[in-house]
């Protein structure tokens, strides 16, 4: 398969597959002006957020780096037999971007074709999660405030610029889940500057950055922003804890008051991990693929005789499946 975003991004970024993924800071420019203007535009945002219906945190206002109340730009349409749907009021909206906001909209890919064509191409390409938001900036209007994702990132400047910051991370691999809080940044600053219309940047999971328009005078910036959530030991172990439930060993109560049992259960133990080790744990996350969301083809409405918009502006070819299947089936009683 071959993908203009994916080709474009490992060109920028001077990568030749997903290898590099959370190895190190990283970012150049695609100069595919007319492949950023396809992927998404500051007023096909606005026409997700004028025509869904969506609620907080799908799409949420900051202004003067605070986050606005859903009061303010959110309103509930009745119909006459009085069932209620938050819509977001557009007339708020656009008061607040003309005084400078910022809008986010996350999971983007639920509601637009394009971004999730892109989401599931970038699956099949790094065979991990992906999902994108997308952050639309007006006039001199801040970001967020300095922070740090707890997975990779590849930043995509649709429109317009917007200033960055990028520091070290304070904590090696942290994670959502963890026992340490990772609350104070790092003073290591690795890159400050300006991203422009085509820029692509990779963060890696733990680094602190911030992005704001401050000072910048009126304009815009839109950017989208793939987040990849790649699996860690832990993960692998959650994945074990699941597979456990099926011997009858780790079904059994611990019995605190005699302490008999402990040894059994810990070779028990060692003997899940032995039998399946983190290969054969990745090897089962990749078939374990999320529901297309495509149309099915049905005979009984015509012939399929164009290709949508949506993919043909981005690939030449779409992946069939979101991870690429392996051949495993996924460990009993666990979501898919």
């Amino acid at each position: 398969m071959e993908h203009r975003l994916i080709s474009a991004i490992e060109t920028a970024l001077g990568w030749s597959g997903a290898e590099e993924l959370g190895k190190g800071f990283v970012r150049g420019s695609m100069g595919d002006s007319a492949l950023v203007s396809r992927i998404m535009t500051p007023n096909r945002l606005l026409d997700i957020a004028m025509r869904r219906s969506l609620n907080r945190p799908q799409f949420r206002c900051f202004q003067k780096g605070e986050e606005v109340h859903p009061a303010i730009y959110y309103t509930d349409s009745v119909s006459p037999r009085g069932q209620s749907i938050p819509m977001v009021n557009m007339r708020s909206v656009g008061r607040l971007l003309r005084e400078g906001a910022t809008v986010i909209l996350d999971q983007a890919n639920v509601f637009d074709p394009t971004m999730e064509v892109a989401c599931r191409a970038l699956q099949w390409w790094s065979r991990e999660r992906v999902q994108v938001n997308a952050y639309l900036t007006t006039n001199d209007a801040a970001g967020f405030p300095l922070h740090w994702d707890d997975h990779d990132v590849v930043i995509v400047q649709l429109a317009g610029d917007k200033e960055w910051e990028v520091r070290a991370a304070s904590r090696k691999v942290p994670m959502y889940r963890d026992s340490d809080p990772n609350n104070t940044p790092s003073d290591e600053i690795i890159w400050s500057g300006v991203m422009r219309t085509g820029d692509v940047m990779h963060i890696p999971r733990g680094h602190w950055h911030q992005a704001t328009r401050t000072g910048s005078g009126s304009g815009k910036s839109l950017h989208v922003t793939f987040g990849v959530t790649k699996r860690t030991g832990a993960s692998w172990f959650a994945w074990l804890a699941d597979w456990c439930r099926e011997r009858e060993i780790f079904r059994y109560d611990i019995d605190r008051w005699h302490g008999s049992g402990g040894e059994a259960l810990t070779a028990a133990a060692a003997q899940l991990v032995g039998e399946r080790s983190p290969a054969d744990f990745l090897a089962a996350y990749e078939q374990e693929t999320m529901l297309p969301r495509h149309v099915p083809f049905l005979d009984i409405l015509g012939p399929l005789d164009a290709v949508p918009w949506h993919v043909d502006c981005t690939t030449s070819a779409t992946a069939d499946t979101a991870i690429r299947p392996t051949g495993e089936a996924k460990p009993p009683h666990r979501a898919a």
